[in-house]
């Protein structure tokens, strides 16, 4: 399957590089517990802009990734930014593949790392099937995920509140799943994995780090907008609620006592 599927944010230039902005912002949160480091070739499901990848590579000198994507446009991103990075060329292999029918022998790769890529696809058991089945007996999976329904402002935002409620219901309508991350720990143990292990991590921003808070507030913004004009164009929000929710946000960024607080899910597990 070529090409690029249907993708809530996009693909344009200025999206791949938020990707990467994002994947900075929440590299602390995400990597606190993942351990690569005996790992010699990693399977990476929905690579992307390669903007894990670089995260990746980077804090496992010693390993090998091998990414696979749908989206021609976004393997050429992903390529293009790591051979540019010293000490990565040569260390990885992008591959546009789908997921549920990988190209791999069995026993192919000695891990595997999932990241906010399950919550875009229609079918993420068979997907986890397949990493299964490519990686050896004992390997490390490791799966972030979103759980969207945790999401919390103040103060009360209604028209963020409208996008956000739009937001998710266009993921589902396009067979994605905002609320997966819940779900991993049935997924892996339906299976066969073992080992099976899921962290709840959350960014709860108040008064205590007031800039932090407004950093997280912003980035959500930019996050928030890389949807607009797909959704404004399905006719799932107007233009006065996008333009509602930007002038909420920055009021919530900009709160002397404003609170966010987001959840998602890590689960780990070995084959």
């Amino acid at each position: 399957m070529a090409g690029d599927f249907p993708y809530l944010h996009g693909f344009s230039k200025d999206e791949q590089e938020r990707l990467r902005k994002q994947a900075r912002f929440g590299e602390f949160t995400v990597y606190q517990n993942i351990n690569l480091s005996n790992v010699g070739n990693l399977l990476e499901v929905g690579c992307g802009v390669g903007a894990q990848s670089e995260i990746i590579l980077r804090r496992f000198p010693n390993l090998h990734l091998t990414g696979i994507d749908l989206s021609t446009n976004q393997l050429a991103s992903a390529r293009q930014h790591l051979a540019e990075i010293p000490g990565l060329p040569g260390r990885f292999n992008m591959k546009e593949m789908d997921a549920t029918n990988m190209e791999f022998g069995a026993n192919s790769f000695d891990g595997a790392f999932l990241c906010w890529i399950l919550e875009h696809v229609p079918d993420p058991i068979r997907v986890l099937s397949e990493v299964r089945r490519v990686l050896r007996p004992g390997s490390p999976i490791y799966i972030t995920e979103v759980m969207n329904a945790t999401f919390f402002l103040d103060p009360y935002s209604p028209n963020m509140l409208k996008y956000w409620m739009a937001f998710n219901e266009y993921q589902l309508q396009q067979k994605g799943d905002p609320f997966v991350g819940a779900k991993l720990g049935n997924f892996l143990m339906q299976l066969g994995y073992h080992d099976i292990q899921t962290e709840v991590k959350t960014w709860f921003l108040d008064n205590r780090q007031p800039q932090a808070r407004k950093d997280c507030v912003e980035y959500w913004t930019e996050l928030l907008l890389s949807a607009s004009d797909q959704l404004i164009k399905a006719g799932c929000v107007s233009k006065e609620v996008v333009e509602g929710m930007k002038k909420e946000m920055a009021a919530v960024a900009n709160d002397p006592n404003a609170v966010f607080y987001y959840s998602f899910v890590q689960a780990h597990a070995k084959t």
